[in-house]
C-alpha cells in the first residue's frame, strides 16, 4: 500500500484481494483490456463494479423517445422491415454502393438504421433483421434529413430467452451466446459494446468461481447482505429483478463499509500515535498578534480558535475540519493557530490549490503579521518569524531559497501549492498542516505533506465550501469538525439579482453601467467569465464549469479577452481594465492581482481564478456573465469576493438559461439567500454528491460507484456503526478480509490521486 495514504494497515493479500486486484490483461489479453482503458476497467475489481445501467427482458423495449444527436447508444428495439439498396441483379450491376436500410421501433417511435457493404454481407444482415426480430443496436446517434438515424450500427440478435444469437459486430469473436433472462445495457464506448462487456464479465466471473468472501459472517449477517460471489453474479447475469437488487444492496453497502471502516481506522491510528504538543505560550507571537487586532474577534471565533488550541496541546495529532461561510474568518483562525505552533517551537505549511491563492494567502498573512513576519531581518519585531512562498513556477534561485528557509527553520509559515508536496521539500519541524480548500485536494495530499514531519504534525484542513452533515460523514470520517457561521461585524449587505439576458438584452448594458457608475463612486469591481478565450473547442474555462443546457442550446459563453475587448472599446472605455486568467505568466498574474488590490485597476475581467481567498474591500460589484455555467457553491464563492468593506455590494447573474430550466432553479436559489450551508444543500439536492465530492464540484462523476449519500444515509451510518466496532475490537485489523478490505479502498484513492496529480 502507498506510503502516502495515510495509516498502514496490514494488507494479508488474501486470495480474495489478489483475485479482485487482477489486471484485465492477465485475464482477458491486452488487445481486450486495452479497449476497457477509456472507462478506467483496469482490474478484475474494476470489471465486476462496471454494472449494467439498466436491465430489459427479452420482451422489453428501449424508449427511442430520448436519444439525442451525438450519443454514443446501446438500445432494445423491435425490426420493423429491412430494405437493401443498389444491389446487382444478373448483369446489371450499379455504380452506387449496396446499402441496406432497417427500421427498428419502440412501439411508439421509431429509429432508422444504415448499413454499407458487400452484396452477400448485406444479404446476411438483411435475413438477419427480419421483422418480428429483436435486437441490441449500438453506435452514433445522427441526425439525417431532420431525422434520427444509426450509421452503420454494431447489433445483436436476441431470442425470446435473452439469448444473443447473431448479428454485426465489429468484436464478433467476444460474442457467444450469453443467456439470461434479463439483458444487461453496460456503459460502453465506440470500440466496446454492451455485449462485449456483459461476454468478458462472464468470463471473469467463471476465474472468480470459489471467491471467498472477505466480510466475516456476522458481519453479512447483522448488514442483511447476501454473498459477494453470489452478488456479482446476480448483476452480471440475473436471473431476476429481486436478485439485482440483493446484488446493488450487498456492493452498496462494501462501498459505505469499505470508506467508514477505512476512517475508522484512520482515526484509531491518529490517536495511537503521539503528536508533539504544542501548547500556548504566553507573552510570545501570538499574544503580540493579537495585541495589534484592530478589531474584536467573533464569538464563534473565539469558541474556535479554544477549541483548535486545546487539541494542539495534546499529545495526539488534532484532526479537524474547519468549515465556515464565506467572509467568517477562517483564515484568521488558521493564522493564530500556525502562531501558536511556531511559539512552541513548531512550523506550519499551508496548502493552497492554485498559485493565485497560494500567493494571496502568502501576501495575507504577512500583511496581517507586519513586521511579526520579518524575522532576522531589519526592522523585524520581537519573536518575529518568517513567512515563505513555494510554488511550481518559481525560478530555481528563488525556490532554493524558499526550501533553504523551510529545512532551516528560519520559516515559521511556509505556504505553498502542490510543490509543497514534492519529494525535495523539508522542514526542520512540522507541527502544523493546514490544507486551504480541501475540496480541492484529496486525504492522500493532506497525508503527502503530513508525511514530511519526523512526528505526526497536527492537521487543519479548510473549506469556505459549506459540507452537507450526510457528506461530511461520508468523507471527512476521519476528522473532527468545526464550523464559524457568523460573519464578521463591519462587512456589508450584498443583493444578488438574475438577468435575463435573452429576454432583456438591455439589462446587460444596464449592467455595464451600474459598474461604470460604481468606479465613478470611487469603487471597484470584478467581471467573471466561463472561458479564457472564445476558440477553446471544451467551451469552458476551468473544471468548474455545469452544462446543463436542457432541451434549448445556451449560446456559447463570454470569454475573458473578448468580454475584455468588448467592454474596453465600449461601456468600459475610459475606465482602468484588466484581464485575468490561468494562462497568464505566474508573475503577471501575481502583477495583476497586486495593482487590483492596491487599487490602481478599477475592474478586473477574469476567470474563477478569484472564487476564494482574494480580498480586496473596496470591491462593490460583481458581474457573472453567463452565470448558468458554475455550480450553486461556486457562485457563493465568487460572490464572497464582494461586500468585505463598508460599500454594500451586488452581484448581477447574468444568464439566458430559460425559466424552469436546472440552471434557472440553481440562479434564483443564490438570488435568493445568502446563507452558505443552506445553499449546500440544494447543491446536493440538485446535482447529487457527484458534484460535491472529490476534487472539483464540477459534474464529474463522482468516485462512489453505487452510493449515494442523499439517498443512503441509513447504509452509511449502519456501516459506520459495523466498522466502529471492527476498530474497537480490532484496531490492528488483523482479520484479512477486513485488512484487504482497506487495502482495496486505499489503493482506488491512492490511484484517484495520482490521475489528478
Amino acid at each position: 500500500m502507498s506510503a502516502v495514504v495515510g495509516p498502514v494497515v496490514q494488507a494479508w493479500q488474501t486470495d480474495t484481494f489478489r483475485r479482485l486486484t487482477e489486471r484485465l490483461d492477465r485475464v482477458l489479453g491486452d488487445k481486450t483490456a486495452k479497449q476497457f482503458e477509456s472507462l478506467k476497467v483496469r482490474t478484475v475489481s474494476d470489471l465486476m463494479h462496471h454494472l449494467p445501467r439498466r436491465y430489459f427482458s427479452a420482451a422489453e423495449l428501449s424508449d427511442l423517445s430520448v436519444l439525442q444527436p451525438e450519443q454514443e447508444v446501446a438500445v432494445v428495439a423491435e425490426v420493423v422491415e429491412s430494405r437493401a439498396h443498389n444491389m446487382p441483379s444478373g448483369s446489371y450491376h450499379t455504380a452506387k454502393k449496396p446499402r441496406l436500410e432497417a427500421r427498428i421501433t419502440d412501439h411508439k417511435g421509431s429509429l432508422t438504421l444504415t448499413f454499407f457493404g458487400q452484396p452477400r454481407v448485406i444479404n446476411y444482415w438483411q435475413n438477419q433483421l427480419t421483422p418480428g426480430a429483436r435486437g441490441i443496436f449500438a453506435g452514433k446517434v445522427r441526425e439525417f434529413n431532420n431525422q434520427l438515424q444509426l450509421a452503420h450500427p454494431d447489433f445483436v440478435i436476441v431470442d425470446d430467452e435473452g439469448r444473443m444469437i447473431g448479428g454485426a459486430q465489429r468484436n464478433a469473436a467476444m460474442t457467444t451466446a450469453v443467456s439470461s433472462p434479463l439483458i444487461g445495457l453496460y456503459p460502453q464506448t465506440g470500440k466496446l459494446r454492451t455485449w462485449t462487456i456483459a461476454e468478458c464479465a462472464r468470463l471473469v466471473l467463471e476465474g472468480l468461481d470459489g471467491l471467498v468472501d472477505p466480510l466475516p459472517a456476522w458481519l453479512r449477517e447483522e448488514a442483511e447482505v447476501v454473498e459477494l460471489l453470489p452478488a456479482l453474479q446476480a448483476l452480471h447475469q440475473p436471473a431476476s429483478r429481486d436478485e439485482i437488487d440483493e446484488g446493488r444492496d450487498r456492493l452498496r453497502f462494501d462501498e459505505a463499509f469499505a470508506l467508514q471502516l477505512t476512517m475508522a481506522q484512520r482515526r484509531a491510528d491518529a490517536a495511537a500515535h503521539g503528536a508533539v504538543p504544542r501548547p500556548r505560550r504566553p507573552g510570545r507571537l501570538l499574544d503580540a498578534f493579537d495585541a495589534r487586532l484592530p478589531f474584536t474577534l467573533t464569538a464563534g471565533q473565539v469558541e474556535v480558535g479554544a477549541e483548535i488550541e486545546r487539541e494542539l496541546a495534546l499529545d495526539r495529532p488534532m484532526q479537524r475540519l474547519l468549515q465556515g461561510e464565506v467572509g467568517s474568518g477562517k483564515t484568521l483562525v488558521a493564522l493564530r493557530a500556525m502562531l501558536t505552533v511556531v511559539d512552541a517551537g513548531g512550523q506550519a505549511a499551508l496548502l493552497a490549490p492554485t498559485e493565485v491563492l497560494a500567493a494571496q494567502h502568502h501576501r495575507t498573512l504577512t500583511r496581517m503579521l507586519g513586521d511579526l513576519a520579518l524575522g532576522g531581518m531589519l526592522g523585524g519585531a520581537e519573536h518575529a518569524t518568517r513567512v515563505t512562498l513555494l510554488t511550481g513556477s518559481m525560478t530555481a534561485a528563488q525556490k532554493r531559497e524558499a526550501l533553504l528557509q523551510a529545512a532551516s527553520g528560519e520559516a515559521g509559515l511556509v505556504v505553498g501549492t502542490h510543490a509543497l508536496l514534492s519529494s525535495g521539500v523539508q522542514f526542520a519541524e512540522l507541527g502544523l498542516v493546514v490544507v486551504d480548500e480541501q475540496h480541492r485536494f484529496g486525504v492522500e495530499q493532506r497525508a503527502a505533506l503530513a508525511a514530511k514531519a519526523a512526528a505526526r504534525p497536527h492537521v487543519l484542513v479548510m473549506t469556505a465550501t459549506p459540507i452537507p452533515r450526510s457528506v461530511a460523514m461520508t468523507v471527512f470520517g476521519d476528522l473532527e469538525t468545526s464550523v464559524l457561521r457568523e460573519v464578521p461585524a463591519g462587512r456589508a449587505d450584498v443583493s444578488t439579482v438574475v438577468v435575463d439576458s435573452r429576454r432583456h438584452p438591455g439589462w446587460v448594458d444596464r449592467a455595464w453601467h451600474r459598474i461604470a457608475e460604481e468606479v465613478g463612486a470611487g469603487r471597484q469591481a470584478y467581471v467573471v467569465c466561463a472561458r479564457i478565450s472564445s476558440a477553446e473547442s471544451a467551451g469552458r474555462a476551468g473544471e468548474d464549469e455545469v452544462l446543463d443546457e436542457g432541451p434549448e442550446p445556451l449560446p456559447p459563453a463570454a470569454a475573458v479577452e473578448d468580454l475584455f475587448a468588448e467592454l474596453t472599446a465600449g461601456p468600459l472605455a475610459g475606465v482602468r481594465v484588466e484581464m485575468l486568467h490561468g494562462r497568464l505568466p505566474p508573475d503577471d498574474k501575481d502583477a495583476v492581482m497586486r495593482r487590483f488590490a492596491a487599487g490602481e485597476t478599477d475592474v478586473l475581467v477574469a476567470t474563477t481564478v478569484i472564487e476564494v481567498g482574494v480580498d480586496v474591500p473596496n470591491a462593490a460589484v460583481m458581474v457573472i456573465s453567463d452565470a448558468d455555467r458554475f455550480g450553486i457553491s461556486q457562485l457563493h464563492q465568487l460572490r464572497g469576493r464582494i461586500g468585505r468593506g463598508e460599500h454594500p455590494g451586488v452581484c448581477l447573474l447574468l444568464t439566458a438559461a430559460p425559466d424552469g430550466s436546472l440552471a434557472r432553479e440553481r440562479l434564483d436559489a443564490v438570488a435568493r439567500t445568502r446563507d452558505g450551508f443552506a445553499l449546500a444543500e440544494v447543491d446536493l439536492e440538485q446535482r447529487r454528491e457527484g458534484d460535491v465530492l472529490g476534487a472539483s464540484q464540477s459534474g464529474h462523476r463522482s468516485s462512489l460507484r453505487l452510493l449515494r449519500v442523499l439517498d443512503d444515509a441509513d447504509v452509511i451510518a449502519r456501516a459506520r456503526d459495523l466498522a466502529e466496532r471492527c476498530v474497537a475490537a480490532d484496531p490492528e485489523l488483523t482479520d484479512p478480509g477486513l485488512a484487504d478490505t482497506v487495502a482495496l479502498m486505499e489503493r482506488q484513492a491512492a490511484g484517484d490521486w495520482l490521475e489528478r496529480t
